[in-house]
């Protein structure tokens, strides 16, 4: 089969042999790939693979699955699925773990269906739940965190609440702004230009603040009257790590979820004990295989629903052929495309 594998720091075309799913694992025919920030990384050589995964890039897959392996039950050979991957998503078959797709109906574009795994596992992983624990523990709406307490209905889950996401033209970003919003969240975010803004408010976001022209840290202020927001969403990284901890209410929660603008930052520790703060720092990818089954098992539960009913859509910037993965990336680097960039095995 087909694959765009990292040659000397490039991507290139090459036949590979087509993998077998082993236990618990489904073979699927990959109709799209997404491309995500941690892709661009391993092309580095700063993000590789967990041991066993395939070498080549690629997060995520829509697709139909051709084979299943041993112990995989209550999936068909045939039937329409999108999926988290640990790796190996940039080619013509894929290899996932059962417990980590999600259907895909007929209803929902199949290639389109791509732009969700990654971005919904972060998202509700990071700014909802917490994997591993029976129930979910809201961080969003600490009084949901208790084992005891009843389960709050998707809907209710951000009510009253206030968020701000940077990069809210970005293809995990985009699909933020639609979801918190249709979880009764405010969402706030920032973007780069006018178009991008606008764009964003679109989408759902309450106030888009243009990064390039506009003091976000101001703007927030304003905009929650000094108050702040009760969790920040950050693909920055150390570049904005004291300005998200200004603009943080009490009890507020950072969740830093990449690093594109650097890795090391200071840190006020008086005014993270002083307004009781939390911050989390995560990549999914590197997650132990129970903590992805955990997190997918409720991604399906609690929001597939909202992408099934087109709640929560798709934002695709460009679809591309596998073999222009290399024009792909570039277009996430330069901070061109708006939402998420597709590749297609055909």
């Amino acid at each position: 089969m087909r694959a765009m594998v990292i040659t000397d720091g490039s991507l290139t075309s090459a036949d590979v042999p087509e993998p077998e799913p082993g236990t618990g694992e489904v073979l699927i025919e990959v109709a799209a790939a997404g491309v995500n920030r941690a892709d661009l990384l391993q092309l580095q050589g700063l993000h590789p693979p967990p041991p066993g995964a395939a070498e080549w890039p690629g997060l995520e897959v829509s697709g139909t699955i051709r084979a299943l392996g041993p112990d995989v039950t209550g999936w068909s050979v045939g039937e329409r699925v999108c999926a988290l991957l640990d790796g190996g998503g940039y080619a013509e078959l894929a290899l996932a773990r059962a417990d980590n797709l999600l259907p895909v109906p007929a209803e929902l574009d199949l290639v389109d269906a791509a732009s969700f795994p990654e971005a919904l596992g972060t998202l509700w992983s990071n700014l909802v739940a917490i994997p591993g624990l029976d129930g979910p523990a809201a961080l969003i709406r600490p009084d949901t965190a208790s084992d005891t307490a009843p389960e709050t209905a998707p809907e209710e889950l951000a009510t009253g609440r206030t968020l701000l996401v940077h990069g809210g033209s970005g293809g995990v970003g985009t699909i933020a702004l639609q979801l918190f919003t249709s979880l009764g969240a405010r969402v706030l975010t920032t973007a780069g230009g006018p178009e991008r803004t606008a764009r964003c408010l679109e989408l759902g976001a309450d106030a888009a603040i243009d990064h390039r022209s506009e003091d976000f840290v101001e703007r927030v202020r304003d905009l929650t009257d000094g108050r702040g927001v009760d969790a920040v969403l950050d693909p920055i990284g150390a570049a904005y790590l004291e300005q998200n901890i200004s603009v943080l209410a009490p009890h507020g929660h950072l969740a830093i979820i990449g690093m594109q603008k650097g890795t090391k930052g200071t840190l006020n520790l008086a005014r993270l004990l002083g307004k009781w703060l939390t911050v989390h720092g995560t990549g999914l990818r590197g997650r132990p295989a129970a903590e992805k089954a955990v997190i997918m098992a409720d991604v399906r539960r609690r929001v597939w629903p909202l992408v099934c009913s087109a709640t929560v859509g798709a934002v695709v910037h460009q679809r591309l052929p596998l073999t222009e993965a290399g024009e792909g990336h570039r277009l996430l680097a330069d901070g061109v495309a708006f939402g998420k960039v597709l590749l297609l095995p055909v």
